[in-house]
């Protein structure tokens, strides 16, 4: 079986459309129809009803779905066994997104190195759909994300408390300091209290969806923006940046999402260390 024809079809199940799909892979949506063609083919079956409104899996695509999930853990399984390096005896995987691993992910690695030698580590780094893709294949075990999805085979617990704080470029700056904003496509969530809190910031004329990238595009220019507290913490020490004091902060929690099948072991001990390295960082001072 082609796994990648499985991650296609995994892809288009989640995603409900052809469209999205091949957006996701960074391939065509006529390589996703041929790829789903093929595994029809095989299968002597039809897996999704084709419609404008998107792509629903039929019967036997539903049936289908947890064959072709419990297929990818397999090969990731194997795969990860077959490459612990020597001297090493387990494995696991950790994804997170950009800004969460300097700070809290960094610290959670030195924590399972000096608490299982035996284990070897490999990371990943990525959005929220890319890591929750991984999760779902069997490519990442754990995870660290802002706005974890909730699927089938994994579980979400609550890390820590984090904020997203108002950021500039320039020294004392000012809430009515409307300059240079950039708006940061942080989920609904933090767009609708956005634009309850500060309605006269939502068209500024530049949408940045790259999370925490966005504070070094601020750096140098003349621009502002909402960021994880944490996150910028160092750029406030450096000077790059400078936090706007009478901004609005917005909640924006950490969580843990796990592969529900992961060793118990291994699980114990991440949970374990995740928890001290986030109540170090916790007990840091904010912004």
């Amino acid at each position: 079986m082609d796994i990648t024809l499985l991650k296609t079809f995994l892809e288009v199940t989640a995603t409900g459309s052809f469209v999205s799909a091949s957006d996701r892979l960074f391939v065509t949506q006529s390589a996703v129809s041929l790829r789903i063609q093929r595994l029809e083919d095989a299968l002597g079956k039809p897996l999704f009803t084709r419609s404008k409104a998107g792509a629903e899996l039929t019967p036997a695509g539903c049936e289908f779905e947890r064959y072709a999930l419990s297929l990818i853990k397999v090969w990731e399984e194997s795969r990860q066994q077959i490459a612990i390096p020597k001297g090493f005896t387990r494995s696991l995987t950790i994804g997170a997104q950009y800004s969460i691993w300097p700070r809290l992910g960094f610290d959670w690695i030195d924590g399972l190195r000096a608490a299982a030698p035996d284990l070897s580590l490999r990371t990943e780094l990525g959005m929220a759909d890319r890591i929750t893709r991984f999760l779902i294949e069997g490519v990442v075990q754990a995870a660290l994300l802002y706005t974890p999805q909730y699927r089938p085979g994994l579980k979400v617990e609550k890390v820590m408390d984090e904020e997203l704080v108002l950021v500039a470029s320039w020294p004392d700056p000012e809430l009515t300091q409307e300059r240079g904003y950039v708006f940061v496509d942080w989920g609904p969530e933090f767009t609708q209290a956005h634009a309850l809190a500060l309605p006269h910031l939502l068209n500024t004329g530049l949408t940045m969806a790259l999370g925490a990238l966005t504070g070094d595009y601020l750096i140098g220019r003349d621009a502002s923006a909402y960021l994880p507290a944490r996150h910028v913490q160092r750029y406030l020490e450096a000077g790059f940046l400078h936090l706007v004091p009478a901004a609005p902060r917005f909640a924006y929690p950490i969580w843990a999402v796990w592969r529900e099948d992961i060793d118990p072991a291994v699980a114990d001990l991440a949970r374990q260390t995740l928890r001290q390295a986030a109540g170090t960082l916790a007990a840091a001072p904010a912004p």
